[in-house]
């Protein structure tokens, strides 16, 4: 499980998390819901130790370790995998090339690249291709597929279905739905609300920084005060 408990992050002076407290617990996933600038990416660089928080104003820890403190890189050696947001990919490597690169070097990894390709047809038909030769969906499938091939416990998604068409935002439903019945933990921030009700468990609202409000995605399904207060949706 991943435990969030008093989290303080800052850019410079400018004080962005305010006292982050929250679950993701494995095999379920949970979503991170919020306007723009709330500070929702904020919190998943900060749990990868991309900008980190002050040691002594919060912990952070998976499987009751520390994560505060640890590099990005011992981070991700704790299984925990990200899904950045804008997929960030390599143009000068094929999809083959992400997959192998990635790879988990473990030999009781479930994750293979054939299994991607099972996950992932549309990602076999491109499989030579280069990163910069992707659609926006085939992009967004390579970079959650990347993720996966470090055979990942816990899994963070930033905004996978940014810039999507409706037809691909519902393709990353499914996968996200299946990735969640194998057992990973899974973080998702979104700001397409239905697509993010569509696949979570539990959701998180965060304002200016703070947790405002904490349901099962089924309760904010049914509360369009809420919906509407902190969201902005009708």
């Amino acid at each position: 499980m991943l435990e969030i408990r008093g989290l303080h992050s800052f850019y410079g002076d400018a004080h962005i998390l305010r006292g982050v407290s929250m679950d993701v617990p494995k095999g379920k996933v949970i979503a991170l819901l919020g306007r723009n600038g709330m500070g929702k990416t904020t919190l998943i660089r900060s749990i990868m130790g991309l900008t980190p928080p002050r040691v002594g104003e919060g912990s952070v820890k998976y499987n009751g370790q520390e994560l505060v403190g640890l590099t990005p890189h011992a981070v991700a050696k704790k299984r925990i995998g990200l899904v950045p947001q804008g997929r960030r990919l390599f143009s000068s490597l094929t999809v083959v090339e992400h997959l192998k690169v990635f790879a988990s070097k473990s030999a009781d990894s479930p994750w293979s690249i054939e299994r991607i390709f099972e996950l992932f047809p549309r990602l076999s038909e491109r499989k030579g291709h280069f990163g910069n030769q992707l659609s926006g969906g085939e992009r967004q499938m390579l970079a959650v597929a990347r993720a996966l091939m470090l055979d990942p416990e816990m899994l963070l998604m930033d905004e996978p279905s940014e810039g999507l068409a409706p037809v691909m935002v519902r393709h990353l439903e499914e996968i996200i739905a299946e990735l969640g019945k194998t057992g990973l933990g899974i973080l998702l921030v979104e700001q397409n609300l239905y697509s993010a009700l569509a696949v979570a468990d539990e959701v998180y609202i965060m304002e200016t920084g703070q947790i405002v409000h904490h349901c099962s995605a089924k309760d904010l399904e049914n509360d369009h005060d809420t919906m509407h207060r902190f969201l902005g949706v009708r």
